[in-house]
């Protein structure tokens, strides 16, 4: 703890523990920034479930944001709070979001149509219960790492079968935001005593927050454009505010 402040919510449990100074500015917030920065992600995740129940598009993509919305609340919980159970209830969820992903990716060239999501959903059911008992750590990041390489060979056919440039500038951006809040996540996590000693700490895991809140919905944008234009939808990328980019479609009368 900094500056000697009690914890509201007891020691700190969790395994990672990032660079942030512990209750240096709260009682109730083990770790400031790196709880306030999830808020980004929520709201961004909201306007696109607006988009998508406005424009009535398929359910997955409802569920695709509103999964972004419980996963950064999620993160929320464990990092105002920095318990092991808060931290199973942040990593179990990137997990989930992920094998979503997966689905919305590969689903449309599976040809057996039921096997894919019974398969999907199992697996995360093992997952959760085998990480509730066993604490999974670099085995966790590790198991993270490779569903998030999984879906980038196909996020890339994708990229280049697309036509348009506001759609292919949306993979663009989901790149470059990966990018970016992946260096930061790491500059944070590895070089942390240095930063320690700094006047200023850049709060780097709060940038990464910040980053895959974009990464998430320029990613969600583009493969609503990719399945629209798989629908037949006739989709355009648009601006909300003059910066957000959503799509908007035009589906024929008999859908």
């Amino acid at each position: 703890m900094a500056d000697g402040m009690s914890s509201f919510w007891g020691p700190v449990t969790s395994k990672q523990d990032w660079c942030e100074p512990n209750y240096k500015y709260s009682s109730y917030f083990a770790e400031l920034f790196n709880t306030m920065s999830n808020v980004p992600c929520i709201l961004l995740a909201l306007i696109g479930l607006v988009n998508s129940l406005r424009q009535r598009f398929e359910k997955r993509f409802s569920v695709l944001h509103i999964s972004n919305m419980i996963l950064a609340i999620g993160s929320m919980l464990y990092h105002a709070t920095l318990q092991r159970l808060q931290q199973q209830g942040d990593e179990t969820p990137m997990v989930w979001e992920m094998l979503l992903y997966i689905y919305i990716l590969y689903s449309p060239d599976w040809h057996y149509r039921s096997t894919m999501p019974t398969f999907l959903f199992l697996y995360g059911l093992g997952f959760a219960f085998a990480h509730s008992q066993l604490r999974f750590d670099i085995g966790f990041k590790v198991h993270y790492a490779l569903l998030c390489l999984l879906c980038i060979p196909r996020m890339y056919k994708y990229y280049i079968y697309t036509q348009d440039k506001s759609a292919k500038r949306l993979a663009k951006l989901y790149a470059a935001t990966l990018s970016l809040g992946t260096l930061c996540w790491l500059v944070d996590r590895l070089l942390c005593k240095g930063i320690s000693k700094w006047y200023f700490n850049p709060q780097g895991h709060a940038l990464w927050h910040i980053f895959m809140g974009f990464n998430s919905y320029y990613a969600n944008t583009f493969l609503m454009y990719c399945r629209a234009q798989q629908r037949g939808w006739v989709p355009q990328v648009k601006h909300f505010l003059g910066f957000f980019p959503y799509v908007k479609i035009e589906k024929p009368k008999a859908q």
